[in-house]
């Protein structure tokens, strides 16, 4: 079945996006609030909600101690004290809020200012905004997370068969039977360690956000893997629900699995889903509602409090009248116990570590609040340096250490092993168990297929020939299938242009759209069919797994370098564009190849360069086009090899890590995915030639029109006295020796906004040209085949977009390596045009 969003229109209106929750700190003497739900782990939220904060109750602040701290409050007709920190984790909705959701058309018709309302009416309008469940996506990369936060929030983020495509966090809203969700897509992780920095991302987020539930997406085909992260989940103590996603394929593998006595054995609900279909997504969220109401309110016997239940069971009858539970009654009554939190058991040895590690942690009531105990007694046992910096600002920090030390050296010699790796052994061990009384391997080879085409692709010899082969027909098929629509835009450019040329009189308005709109958004947009192809062909090879298989033979190669194989990746979606090929390079765990990956990935021709590269390469190269524009790419690559291996050995120090990627296995590309990723990208192109581009080819039209436009009797000539042609003039002494006149000039300045903008330049400066009669733009340039190749270099090269100095500032925190990407990249490309132009003088 699949999941419908539903807009359900309810009494109490859900909360808006970006309106911060009120918590009950928030609360002054002598006021009240009812609430909404309660935060935090669930050590602390049961320890909350036996105190009777629960949701619905109204609340009543009697009095601040005279340090603010901590807040005496009335509930349930008790006196109870709380830390300020603690009343933190609790949102509630005060009585101001509630009067003025009251008044609002679509609740009580006629209800005055000075109403009062009454604690039902408060506890209704409570009931009514802890409707809002948050929700985190947590997996392995590659486990389809990003797939169901799509399907279910309605969003279109890009999803790839290969590591790193989420490097940050993504939010997502729909509704669904009465209940509004907020989803918030995480990198994918492969633990919860303080090793690579979407891990410590995804843990902050955790811990600091606190999620109401977490979906914990699970690739079915890979379980052991996978479940390590959840082991990880479960020692903190969050609520939680494992969606086995991919479950076609283990289906299709001729294994089986019980996932239920699996889900008893890790005290989690699992549920089987396929992302790519929407299977079993609806039923998914059910039991997120489910978990969400459930939770926290359970009897001594494990079932849910009857005052709880008949809560939602009303809200459910009046709102939502024709869903009355029907065969999700029966799960929600029967005994919990199904759902109850579990340890994972480390073993007599470890246990006693971590039960003393833990004791001492839990002297501090004010971090209890925020933080697992066990979770932390794990982590300082795993040597995780993130979390010993919290612990060492705790009052008794020291003492915590010294127990940590103690135990350590105690496992060490009892079991012979470090305790990081004598824990993670364990929790493999646990997995193992459980996986042994519930799957069953069949022992059919689904991955022969995968052996097979690897033994080629990735051979030691073949594998690089391949590999720019699948480059070179990329290049081809994007020149060549994409000519036949671009001449067909450029047919329809020309028209528009004679149109207007032969029905307007002669004036500035016509210049300006002839020669400044059509001659610089029209020798632009023509090569939108190009970026369509190369997007397409890319997108091929991110979702069939190629793209992993490529870093994998490039490592030694980046090795050399002094890269990680990682690298690769982010150089490679440089190819697209070099903005989020830069933020992907956050997933690299060593600084040092970051860094370096950021400074040379704008060497990688992005997508903007195309446009001027099929210019110049259709009028000056036409018999080799394709092969041209492989040497163009192979040149960047080139660069970026030598720039990296300079840097990494006179520039940037830092040790190397270790070379660990998964190779997920090969899938066939969905049509729908690469479709619509390759018409986002068109639609952004699209979106600039309405924007920046229009902007900037009338500004340079402008520059080239004024002043005294027609004082001079040649085109040429106005063109040289114009405002362009004076800056050109100035900057022709430095272009000069690399052959280039002012107008080229003048393009590869107008290139430092956007590279599109070098075509837009050119075909507004060069639409007067008075020794041209040929429509293409190509043939309007006149220049010779060298300096045309010396101009797709230096272009190539020179100082990167804006755009993508931001992105090295935001990624790099420092202004000194953005000015040193922009000023190396000029220098190199100034020299590179030089010594293509002088030494190929010699020869042609």
């Amino acid at each position: 079945m699949y999941l419908v969003a539903i807009s359900i229109i309810f009494v109490p209106k859900i909360e808006k996006k970006g309106r911060k929750t009120m918590r009950l700190s928030e609360l002054n003497t002598g006021e009240k609030g009812v609430i909404v739900k309660v935060l935090g782990h669930g050590g602390f939220r049961k320890r909350i909600v036996e105190m009777g904060f629960i949701k619905g109750k109204t609340v009543e602040v009697l009095l601040n101690a005279p340090l603010r701290d901590p807040i005496k409050y009335k509930v349930m007709g008790y006196e109870i004290s709380l830390r300020r920190q603690e009343a933190e984790m609790i949102e509630i909705i005060s009585e101001q809020e509630a009067k003025e959701q009251a008044v609002q058309p679509d609740y009580h018709e006629g209800l005055g200012e000075n109403m009062h309302l009454g604690e039902d009416e408060l506890k209704q309008l409570a009931l009514g905004k802890r409707r809002t469940i948050n929700v985190a996506l947590v997996g392995n990369p590659n486990c389809g997370k990003t797939s169901l936060f799509n399907i279910a929030s309605g969003s279109h983020e890009h999803v790839g068969n290969y590591s790193g495509v989420t490097v940050d966090a993504k939010e997502g809203y729909f509704d669904f039977q009465g209940y509004h969700f907020r989803i918030v897509d995480l990198p994918g992780t492969y633990s919860l360690s303080a090793y690579s920095p979407e891990e410590i991302y995804v843990r902050r987020h955790i811990i600091n956000e606190t999620p109401d539930i977490i979906i914990n997406v699970v690739d079915s085909s890979n379980l052991e893997r996978n479940l390590y992260l959840t082991t990880q989940l479960i020692d903190m103590n969050v609520r939680m629900v494992i969606a086995l996603n991919m479950y076609d394929e283990l289906e299709a593998s001729g294994n089986t699995l019980d996932y239920v006595k699996l889900s008893q054995l890790f005290g989690v609900p699992m549920l089987p889903t396929v992302s790519r279909s929407g299977k079993g997504i609806e039923q998914l969220f059910h039991v997120i509602i489910n978990i969400y109401e459930g939770g926290d309110f359970l009897d001594h016997k494990g079932r849910m409090r009857s005052e709880i239940l008949n809560d939602l069971r009303s809200w459910h009858k009046e709102y939502v009248p024709d869903h009355d539970f029907g065969s999700h009654k029966e799960e929600i009554e029967q005994p919990r116990g199904f759902y109850r939190h579990i340890h994972i058991n480390h073993g007599p040895e470890l246990e006693r570590s971590i039960e003393e590690v833990k004791r001492v942690i839990s002297v501090n009531e004010n971090i209890r609040h925020k933080y697992s105990t066990r979770f932390l007694a794990i982590k300082l046992l795993e040597n995780d340096e993130d979390l010993k910096k919290i612990v060492e600002e705790l009052p008794n920090g020291k003492e915590i250490l010294a127990v940590r030390d103690r135990e350590e050296a105690r496992i060490a010699e009892v079991v012979n092993e470090e305790s990081e790796q004598a824990i993670t052994d364990a929790k493999y061990g646990f997995i193992a168990g459980a996986l042994r009384e519930t799957y069953v391997d069949n022992h059919q080879d689904t991955s022969r297929t995968t052996q097979i085409i690897d033994s080629i692709v990735t051979h030691r010899v073949w594998g690089y020939p391949i590999f720019f082969l699948f480059l070179y027909l990329m290049f081809e098929g994007t020149f060549v299938l994409g000519d036949y629509p671009m001449q067909g835009i450029e047919w329809l450019v020309g028209e528009l242009g004679d149109l207007i040329c032969n029905n307007m009189s002669e004036g500035p308005l016509k210049d300006l759209l002839v020669d400044g709109i059509i001659g610089g958004v029209g020798g632009v947009i023509v090569f939108l069919p190009n970026i369509l192809l190369l997007y397409f062909f890319i997108s091929l090879m991110e979702d069939s797994g190629y793209m992993a298989r490529a870093a994998f033979i490039m490592d030694k190669i980046m090795h050399k370098m002094g890269l990680h194989g990682k690298s690769f990746i982010p150089l490679i979606m440089g190819f697209g564009c070099n903005v989020p090929a830069i933020m992907a390079s956050r997933t690299i765990e060593n600084r040092k190849s970051r860094l370096v990956t950021m400074l040379i990935n704008p060497l990688m021709s992005c997508s903007a360069r195309l446009p001027i590269y099929l210019l110049l390469v259709g009028a000056f190269f036409p018999n080799n086009a394709s092969f041209v524009l492989l040497v163009i790419y192979a040149i960047g690559i080139l660069l970026a090899v030598v720039m990296a291996r300079l840097f990494c050995r006179f520039l940037v120090k830092g040790d190397d890590t270790p070379f660990v990627m998964e190779l997920p296995p090969y899938r066939m590309p969905t049509s729908k995915a690469i479709f619509r990723h390759t018409w986002e990208k068109g639609a952004q192109y699209l979106r600039k030639m309405g924007g920046i581009i229009m902007v900037a080819s009338i500004v340079i039209w402008a520059l080239g029109y004024y002043p005294n436009h027609d004082e001079y009797e040649s085109v040429t000539e106005q063109q040289e006295n114009s405002y362009i042609g004076r800056i050109g003039k100035a900057m022709e002494p430095v272009i000069e020796p690399l052959g280039f006149d002012w107008k080229l000039g003048i393009g590869i300045l107008s290139g430092v906004g956007a590279k599109e903008l070098v075509v837009s330049t050119l075909g507004v400066l060069y639409a007067d040209d008075a020794e041209a009669d040929a429509v293409s733009l190509g043939e309007r340039i006149p220049i010779t085949p060298l300096v045309a190749f010396g101009y797709m270099v230096f272009v190539l090269i020179y100082f990167p977009c804006i755009a993508t100095l931001a992105a090295i500032k935001g990624e790099s925190g420092s202004w000194k390596w953005t000015v040193f990407a922009g000023l190396y990249t000029t220098a190199l490309a100034w020299l590179m045009s030089f010594a293509i132009y002088q030494i190929g003088g010699l020869f042609l």
